[in-house]
């Protein structure tokens, strides 16, 4: 759940006339539990936008091999094909619940429209179900890019009823800051 893919720094720049300083707007996420053949699918939605111009954040979001770096809780993801826009991914990390850790193994196909959008839908692994779509959208009035993340899920493991939700929600919020915090991050100097 903490897999795929905001901490969102404002425009800071010094602005020496009365002109209004822009505000990149928060990160905004939202989590549903729905019945779905006496199953419980978690929709994820999550919005929130970087400085970051739409070249970086495409460039980081599909560098899959470095998101180990900076996604909380994935511990490795690896590329296992590419052929043309499709690409195989594997990914290995843990679920936290409460006292509870879950190892996690997927294998994913990513398709990738460049510039514009991933989609990723599971191949096999710890998910009964799982994709999601990344959107990415330029904002010309900041050079800035708007991120929005969709996905549905069902784990293949337990997940507290009444919590499940809750616990998803503060999983995506970790990971969705964590990628924008990624994005907005000024490359060191070599």
């Amino acid at each position: 759940m903490r897999f795929l893919l905001f901490l969102l720094l404002g425009a800071s720049a010094p602005v020496l006339a009365q002109a209004p300083k822009l505000e990149l707007p928060k990160l905004e996420v939202s989590v549903n539990r729905v019945e779905l053949d006496a199953l419980h699918m978690y929709e994820v939605d999550a919005t929130g936008t970087v400085a970051a111009p739409l070249p970086k954040v495409w460039r980081i979001l599909t560098g899959y091999e470095r998101m180990a770096e900076f996604v909380p809780d994935m511990e490795s993801c690896k590329v296992l094909s590419r052929n043309g826009n499709e690409v195989i991914v594997e990914q290995f990390g843990v679920a936290r619940f409460l006292f509870m850790t879950k190892s996690i193994h997927l294998i994913v196909r990513a398709t990738e429209q460049p510039m514009s959008s991933i989609d990723i839908s599971l191949i096999s692994g710890d998910m009964k179900h799982y994709e999601s779509h990344w959107e990415l959208i330029p904002v010309p009035e900041t050079g800035g890019t708007k991120v929005v993340y969709s996905g549905k899920l069902i784990p293949n493991f337990y997940v507290p009823g009444i919590l499940g939700a809750k616990m998803i929600r503060g999983d995506i919020e970790r990971m969705m800051s964590a990628v924008l915090a990624r994005l907005d991050r000024r490359e060191d100097a070599k």
